[in-house]
């Protein structure tokens, strides 16, 4: 009797974490089982970088060149991202004395400015919005949000006293709640550890903004921001000092990279900065690249940009390390094609395990809700159909909105940057509004809306740049091919989504229903 009343209560706790935060947690799942290829999809979305990487490493010095050229002679600090497996161009980014900073691709090959792609592209807007939502105190959200996905996932393991039965129960041709129900927890079965861990690494990551007690504890005497800085500087070994307004030249950078991967046992460089480079007190710090193994600790190694003297190479603890490498799991930035793909399948089971609970939760309530004439499943109806399905249509829509607007565009104030973003909001919103006023029907109308928009995004990414699926599966250009295939994928299922909410329900027998076994 215990047992029974415990696991009722837990399903009570289950259903309304899973309908009152299930909309932001989708969000954050959709957006972070898209950045697993974040940098594929920049290339997708930036025509201009579609280039090759360079075949030799090149020169830091001639890097650091173009980096002082860009800022004109008046660099505070420098920062330059080496080309990757994942992204060929090298980043330059430099920042002034007054906090101003500009940013450009490289030819590494050519030592030749790109063109500004003038979108944010994955990097900068769908991965962010993973982890901060684009609101304010979004990671504040983002974590309470996680929480509530822990308690979901120990809740549901209580609930379903039958797992292994579970993984393997699929009835698509059964009615939509049974069905619905099948696929819920298959997905939650199948990615249930990968669930679990994704959930907490998330957590963790953030440990000194969740967990502010640890850093005033170890440095009780200064104020919270100093301390959690003091804190990253003992543990990760950022290093700082501030320059002393006496001129001095920046010495041989490539000579103090070879002195850095003496320390790295000759592995490869993900980026290096250089700050304060025409002051004595100038310093470089070298980052080794970390995708050959799973901690995101990228050791970095700090030199006076002066002298070429070692400045510090920090050691890290065991407790930091353990965080970098829970961090590098949740990060995935190690060069593992196999896992990546793992992770992205078992995002879109998240996915797939959040949107089908909001399905089942609605189709067994809905009769008795409107036969009581209660709200309830049209408000909830509203708000999924606008996170689920509209988000989805609002990234599509993002994704021709790069393809559209051409180059140089702008709408008033709004630069194209901010005009692509504003169609994802836009569409995103008029998804909400069509899930008001549709009601039921407006997964089956936003579905096909997906499949429209995934189409549309593959034929415009082929008449702006000549890139069809054919020429870049030949060329094995895999970035922009394998998004044109995930498109059309991605089309393929919405269409079967939609005939399958669409296809009329069958009346079910009284004398069969009877007569056969409850399900």
């Amino acid at each position: 009797m215990m047992a029974s009343s415990f696991r009722q209560s837990m399903t009570w706790l289950h259903t309304w974490a899973g309908v009152i935060l299930g909309s932001l947690l989708f969000v954050m799942f959709w957006m972070g089982t898209l950045s697993v290829f974040k940098e594929e999809i920049d290339r997708w979305m930036m025509p201009m970088t579609r280039i090759s990487a360079p075949e030799t490493a090149p020169s830091l010095d001639a890097l650091t060149e173009k980096a002082l050229e860009l800022g004109g002679g008046d660099a505070q600090s420098i920062y330059i991202a080496m080309p990757s497996s994942h992204d060929p161009t090298a980043l330059v980014r430099v920042g002034d004395p007054h906090g101003k900073r500009e940013e450009r691709y490289l030819d590494a090959s050519t030592m030749q400015w790109l063109p500004d792609p003038e979108t944010a592209g994955a990097s900068y807007f769908l991965y962010p919005m993973h982890f901060r939502l684009h609101l304010p105190y979004g990671r504040w959200i983002a974590g309470l949000c996680a929480m509530a996905m822990l308690v979901m996932l120990v809740s549901g393991v209580i609930i379903h006293r039958n797992l292994f039965v579970d993984f393997f129960t699929f009835r698509p041709r059964k009615r939509l709640p049974r069905s619905t129900l099948d696929l819920h927890n298959l997905t939650s079965v199948v990615a249930l550890p990968f669930h679990f861990m994704i959930t907490l690494s998330g957590l963790i990551i953030f440990f000194s903004l969740y967990y502010p007690s640890v850093q005033r504890a170890a440095y009780p005497e200064v104020e919270p921001d100093e301390a959690r800085q003091a804190l990253f500087a003992e543990a990760e070994g950022w290093y700082k000092r501030e320059p002393n307004d006496v001129p001095a030249e920046l010495a041989s950078v490539d000579a103090m990279h070879d002195r850095a991967k003496s320390h790295w046992d000759g592995k490869s460089l993900q980026y290096f900065m250089i700050h304060h480079p025409a002051d004595a007190a100038g310093y470089v710090s070298f980052a080794r690249a970390t995708d050959d193994r799973v901690s995101a600790r990228r050791h970095h190694v700090t030199f006076a940009s002066s002298t070429g003297e070692l400045l510090q190479e920090p050691k890290l603890g065991p407790v930091m390390g353990v965080q970098r490498f829970i961090s590098g799991m949740h990060f995935i930035q190690f060069d593992h094609w196999v896992l990546r793909w793992l992770y992205f399948l078992a995002g879109l089971a998240g996915c797939v395990m959040i949107a089908t609970g909001y399905v089942y939760w609605m189709e067994t309530r809905r009769k008795r809700h409107e036969k009581a004439k209660m709200r309830g499943v049209r408000i909830v109806q509203g708000v999924t159909s606008g996170s689920v399905t509209g988000i989805i249509a609002a990234t599509l829509a993002f994704f021709v909105a790069n393809r559209v607007i051409p180059m140089g565009f702008s709408l008033g104030s709004l630069s194209r940057v901010y005009v692509e973003i504003l169609v994802f909001y836009l569409v995103w919103l008029g998804c909400f509004a069509h899930g008001w006023i549709r009601g039921q029907r407006a997964w089956r109308e936003q579905a096909w809306l997906i499949g429209t928009l995934s189409v549309a995004a593959v034929l415009l990414n082929w008449v702006t740049t000549g890139d069809h699926l054919g020429r870049t599966l030949l060329r094995g250009y895999w970035p922009v091919a394998i998004m044109d295939v995930l498109l059309l994928l991605t089309a393929l299922v919405s269409v079967a989504v939609a005939r399958r909410l669409g296809t009329p329900r069958p009346a079910r027998d009284p004398k069969a229903a009877a007569a056969s076994p409850a399900q």
